[in-house]
Order: C-alpha cells, then sequence, then structure tokens
C-alpha cells in the first residue's frame, strides 16, 4: 500500500458491536482504500440446521441475528411452506406481518440512536432508545419475549394475539408516533446532523446495481425494492402501504429512509389489527404431517433489506441442505465506494450507515483439525465441495 496509513479498526473496537476488521490506509485524513477481514463470528448456523427438525430450526436461525430476530425464521417459513405447498390463514398472516413490523420500528429505532451515538450526538441516542422501549414491552406482553420472539413455525405462529389485546398495541403505537414525530423533527432539523450527514458516504444508482445492495440502503440511492412489494408474502398484499425512497445516496438520506419507514411500519400493524378484529381467534395455523422432498426459496424483507432462505428437503424431518443469505452480506461491500474519498471521522458513520449486522454475515474460510491444528481444506476447497454437493443434491431432486 505505499506509504499509506494504515489505521485499523476492529476486531475489537467501540464503535463495533461484534468482531469485524476493517483496515483504512490513508493519505493524511482522507481514506484512499480499505480492506475488510472476516471470520471472527462464524457459528455454522447452515450445518447446525441439518441435524435440527424443521420446528427446531425456528429457534437456531432465530439467533442469527438478536436486532432482526424475526426475519430469518419469516424467510425459512416461505422457504419451507413453498416446498409443502402450505396455505397459512389470513389471521397467521396478520400475526406475523405485526411481529415483522414491530421489528422494523425497534430496529430502525436502535440505529438512529446509534448513528446518534457515533456523531457524537449522546440526545439522539438516548431519545431513541428511549421512545424505543414501548415496542419491546409490546413484545413482551405479545409474545413473552423482548427478543427473540419463538412465534413462528412452519403452517403458522406459536401464539395468538388475542383481540383483547388490540387497544393496547393501538394506544403504543399511536404514543410512539408522537414520540417518532418529535425525533424525526429533531433529526431532520438539525444543522449539526446536517453537516455530519448530508454529501456524506454516497453511493449512486449504479453503486447499488454494482453490489447489490439492498433495503434501505438500496432505496436511499433511488432504488426501489422491497420483498413486501415485489415478492408479497404474509399480509403485505392485504394491506396499504408505500415504499420510502430518496435520491441522495448519503448517509441523510439513509437516515431520512429509516425515519419515514417507521410511520409505514405503524400504518400497516393498525390495518393488520382491523384484519385480526375480522378473523377468528385461534385460526393461527393449519395442520402440517410431513415437508415432502423438494426445494424452496423463502424471502422476507428485514429492517436491514432482503434475507434470503435456500432449503432442500429429502422427505424427512430435517433439511438436507439450508442457504442463509443476509442483506449485510451484500450491502458491507459497499463501503469500498462510500469511504473511500472520505476523512476517517466520516468513513465511520459511513461504515455504520448501512447497519451491518456481522454475524449475519460470517462464512467458514477454513477447516482445521481440532486436535493437531493441520488444515485440512481452505475456503476455495470449502466452496468447491459445497458446488459438488449442490450438484449431487440437484441429481436427487429433478
Amino acid at each position: 500500500m505505499g506509504t499509506k496509513t494504515l489505521i485499523p479498526i476492529g476486531p475489537y473496537h467501540p464503535l463495533q458491536e461484534e468482531p469485524e476488521l476493517f483496515k483504512l490506509f490513508c493519505d493524511g485524513e482522507i481514506v484512499k482504500d480499505i480492506k475488510w477481514e472476516t471470520g471472527y463470528n462464524h457459528r455454522g448456523i447452515e450445518k447446525l440446521s441439518e441435524s435440527k427438525t424443521y420446528d427446531q430450526v425456528f429457534f437456531l436461525v432465530e439467533r442469527i441475528c438478536g436486532i432482526c430476530s424475526t426475519s430469518h425464521p419469516f424467510a425459512f417459513a416461505n422457504a419451507v411452506e413453498e416446498i409443502a405447498g402450505i396455505d397459512i390463514t389470513d389471521r397467521t398472516r396478520y400475526i406475523r406481518s405485526i411481529i415483522g413490523e414491530l421489528e422494523r420500528i425497534h430496529s430502525h429505532l436502535l440505529w438512529v440512536g446509534l448513528a446518534g451515538h457515533f456523531l457524537g450526538y449522546n440526545t439522539v441516542f438516548m431519545w431513541a432508545w428511549k421512545y424505543r422501549e414501548p415496542i419491546l414491552d409490546l413484545f413482551e406482553m405479545i409474545t413473552g419475549n423482548r427478543n427473540s420472539y419463538a412465534m413462528f413455525k412452519v403452517g403458522g405462529v406459536r401464539r395468538d394475539i388475542e383481540n383483547n389485546k388490540i387497544s393496547t398495541i393501538r394506544k403504543t403505537l399511536s404514543d410512539v408516533k408522537k414520540k417518532t414525530d418529535l425525533l424525526t423533527g429533531a433529526v431532520m432539523d438539525d444543522p449539526v446532523i446536517h453537516a455530519r450527514t448530508k454529501g456524506v458516504g454516497v453511493l449512486t444508482r449504479q453503486d447499488i446495481s454494482d453490489f447489490g445492495a439492498v433495503g434501505p440502503t438500496a432505496r436511499a440511492s433511488g432504488v426501489s425494492i422491497d420483498i413486501r412489494r415485489d415478492d408479497p408474502y404474509a399480509a403485505y398484499p392485504l394491506v396499504s402501504w408505500k415504499v420510502i425512497t430518496a435520491e441522495e445516496g448519503d448517509v441523510f438520506a439513509k437516515v431520512k429512509v429509516r425515519l419515514l419507514e417507521m410511520y409505514e411500519s405503524i400504518s400497516i400493524i393498525e390495518q393488520c389489527l382491523g384484519g385480526l378484529e375480522k378473523t377468528p381467534e385461534g385460526d393461527i395455523a393449519v395442520k402440517v404431517n410431513e415437508i415432502p422432498e423438494g426445494s424452496g426459496t423463502g424471502r422476507a424483507e428485514a429492517p436491514r433489506g432482503e434475507v434470503f432462505h435456500f432449503v432442500v428437503s429429502d422427505g424427512s424431518n430435517s433439511p438436507v441442505r439450508h442457504k442463509i443469505r443476509a442483506p449485510s452480506y451484500v450491502n458491507i461491500a459497499t463501503f469500498k465506494k462510500s469511504c473511500i474519498g472520505q476523512t476517517i471521522s466520516d468513513a465511520t458513520i459511513s461504515l455504520a450507515a448501512v447497519d451491518p449486522c456481522y454475524c449475519c454475515t460470517e462464512r467458514m474460510a477454513v477447516a482445521l483439525d481440532i486436535n493437531s491444528g493441520r488444515k485440512l481444506m481452505n475456503a476455495k476447497e470449502l466452496i468447491e465441495l459445497s458446488l459438488k454437493r449442490t450438484i449431487e443434491l440437484k441429481k436427487k431432486i429433478t
């Protein structure tokens, strides 16, 4: 890298909630190049899935990410239900969407708070996290948990949202909307936030296309993509809402998209609550006897963007193959465009602007013998083995 100065962020750093290493190569204060090293947090979720029953896999994939813990069960359910040809009830659709949108609100508020913290604006951090608490209280009332809600199963949900809880949910949402008005007004009008975020970490439409970015990262650059609309599932085709976009592609645009998306989420939940009132209580699952042979793809719009699950069944009670792609897997790579040319201080908020989740993204880089430490396979050999196994499975199911 010549005479450029190396500034490491990570693998353990106050900016990051998880271990990951970003190497910033700088000329003075200006970032000239970035290299990204992964592999600190791999947990083998895909392989573990093959040893679990379909019912157990929901609890496993729910722990891929603590913040958006229902997005992966959502996508997994969609994949398995495609294999089995299952048509879920309308009440299930409404409940699933309510959980998904409550999660979107809490995730966006969490991110806005952290963004304020990264900018040294801790008032925003404290406001956003305070306003997030009532959403977590709703989760606790509905599911018994503030995170990892354990709501999904093949063919339905595990718990109903009784109609006598609907008024409480509506009141809480009304209060959250008022608080969001205050937070949004403060963020959108504050000259310090504008100075630190406008024109910073810009991604163009072409950048989004080149990296395949998804979610608010893409929508903030004017790319109108959203799985809830583009590949409808659950109750999203049953309610009215709009995809929020911005054109600037900078950090401020990403803030704006997330804040405005929360209003759409509140509207979706309110409509779903109305749908619950029109469906019979307790009609929350269909009977599933077995999962036949076949393969299915499940997609869901997580707070960060598209979650993708590919599941292969051999007719047993466990997946024979389970492939997962989280939104951060494509969004993190955009740092190569958004951070180069920025100052070091602006690079950190540009890194945070895509709301990266590293534990969602980790993949194995090398296989070692645990006793001797001898390398058994490198990343290239692991990929070749995976491709060979995929071809074998494809022959079996076609």
